[in-house]
């Protein structure tokens, strides 16, 4: 018989802890989100019938953003002041098309793969109530009110325990909703509490949760190690001056004697930046994707153009790693504006300022620029994805 199966993402929380000053779940690790990674393991998996996800209720709106474009059936519903409230309003969001089994997962732990799920879906089908668990490497010890350690349990009798935790629907939904208690920290204990025993399956070292902003730091590190195809491709563009009193630069508008003429708004470095993304793809230029012979462009704000590109890599699992661009021109000064176009691009990319470089140099007096008759840029793309021998 084919059990249905539905998930339960825990992402109600504040998570303030990691830094940045927003919830965890919504800050980006690898160029994503923390919940969409999270969620697009589950979303892609044909065993998985539905998905909710649990959130904040001021939340809404910033999640639909980080889970657009994923395939599956996603909805959401709005968590509690603890993670055993907030899980029993996911499964009562279910309860109404109650599926055979359910995945009860945290949003903060955003390298489970396809296997452990696999594991986990076994897990419930076979023993009713089942977690990923892993063994114990560091010894463990107990500690005093003075500071000092003594002897602790024996590590071989421990385990460390993870999500997505595996229930049968029906049992899970009876013991949250006979629960009178708020001190349990896992939907196994109040599995436990409920007099249910709860089995042990496989776990998987990889699928941390991160809490902190140390653990933002090792994501990114182990998320690079997974892209081992390194590529740097280059972008150029320039545009004449023409009518109007400003230029767009890198998504910034500068005062000046001037505009540039072009189909779009002219913005010669997001249009170089976009190029050399596209570059790195192997995918055509930006004429190609943005025809200047189609009249929908004319005018255009060429963050949009940027923001294709940077979406078809990520598309292909990549991530920017750097962009670089170099603007050659008399005038505007962009020393004055330098930092605000850092910002800017790096807004559109969905990546750290840090990773953005902005340089400005004159061509001497020389050629067009020299002559104040348009402005030139050069950029440079340096992205990671994942490594593919076709």
């Amino acid at each position: 018989m084919c059990m249905t199966t539905d998930v339960v993402v825990v992402a109600a929380g504040r998570g303030l802890r990691a830094g940045a000053g927003v919830p965890k779940q919504l800050r980006a690790v690898g160029g994503k989100p923390l919940l969409r990674r999270t969620v697009e393991c589950f979303s892609a998996d044909p065993r998985i019938r539905r998905i909710r996800v649990v959130i904040h209720q001021n939340d809404e709106a910033a999640c639909t953003e980080a889970l657009a474009g994923l395939p599956g059936e996603i909805a959401f519903c709005t968590g509690g002041e603890t993670r055993q409230a907030s899980v029993k309003a996911g499964l009562e969001a279910i309860a109404g098309d109650a599926p055979d089994l359910v995945l009860i997962h945290d949003a903060a732990r955003p390298f489970l793969t396809a296997e452990l799920v696999g594991r986990a879906i076994e897990a419930a089908a076979s023993h009713g109530a089942a977690v990923p668990a892993l063994t114990l490497t560091d010894t463990v010890k107990a500690h005093a009110g003075n500071g000092t350690l003594s002897a602790g349990p024996d590590r071989e009798g421990l385990r460390r325990v993870q999500t997505p935790q595996a229930f049968r629907f029906p049992l899970i939904l009876a013991a949250h909703r006979a629960l009178h208690r708020s001190d349990l920290t896992d939907d196994a204990a109040v599995a436990e509490a409920a007099g249910h025993p709860v089995f042990a399956f496989s776990g998987e070292a990889a699928n941390v949760k991160i809490t902190t902003a140390e653990d933002f730091v090792d994501a990114e590190r182990q998320i690079a190690l997974t892209l081992a195809d390194v590529r740097s491709a280059t972008g150029y563009d320039v545009h004449a001056f023409g009518a109007g009193d400003h230029v767009m630069l890198g998504g910034i508008a500068i005062p000046h004697i001037a505009g540039l003429a072009g189909h779009s708004d002219a913005d010669v470095v997001l249009h170089a930046l976009t190029d050399a993304v596209l570059g790195t793809l192997g995918d055509g230029d930006i004429g190609s994707h943005f025809p200047p012979s189609d009249p929908q462009w004319k005018g255009a704000s060429s963050d949009r153009f940027l923001a294709h590109a940077i979406a078809l890599l990520r598309a292909r699992g990549g991530i920017v790693a750097h962009l670089d661009s170099t603007v050659v021109c008399e005038a505007p000064k962009i020393g004055p504006h330098r930092e605000a176009m850092r910002a800017r691009i790096a807004e559109i990319a969905g990546i750290p300022p840090s990773r953005v470089s902005v340089k400005a140099t004159t061509s001497e007096r020389l050629g067009f620029t020299g002559r104040r008759e348009g402005i030139a840029a050069l950029a440079t793309a340096t992205v990671r994805l994942p490594w593919c021998d076709e």
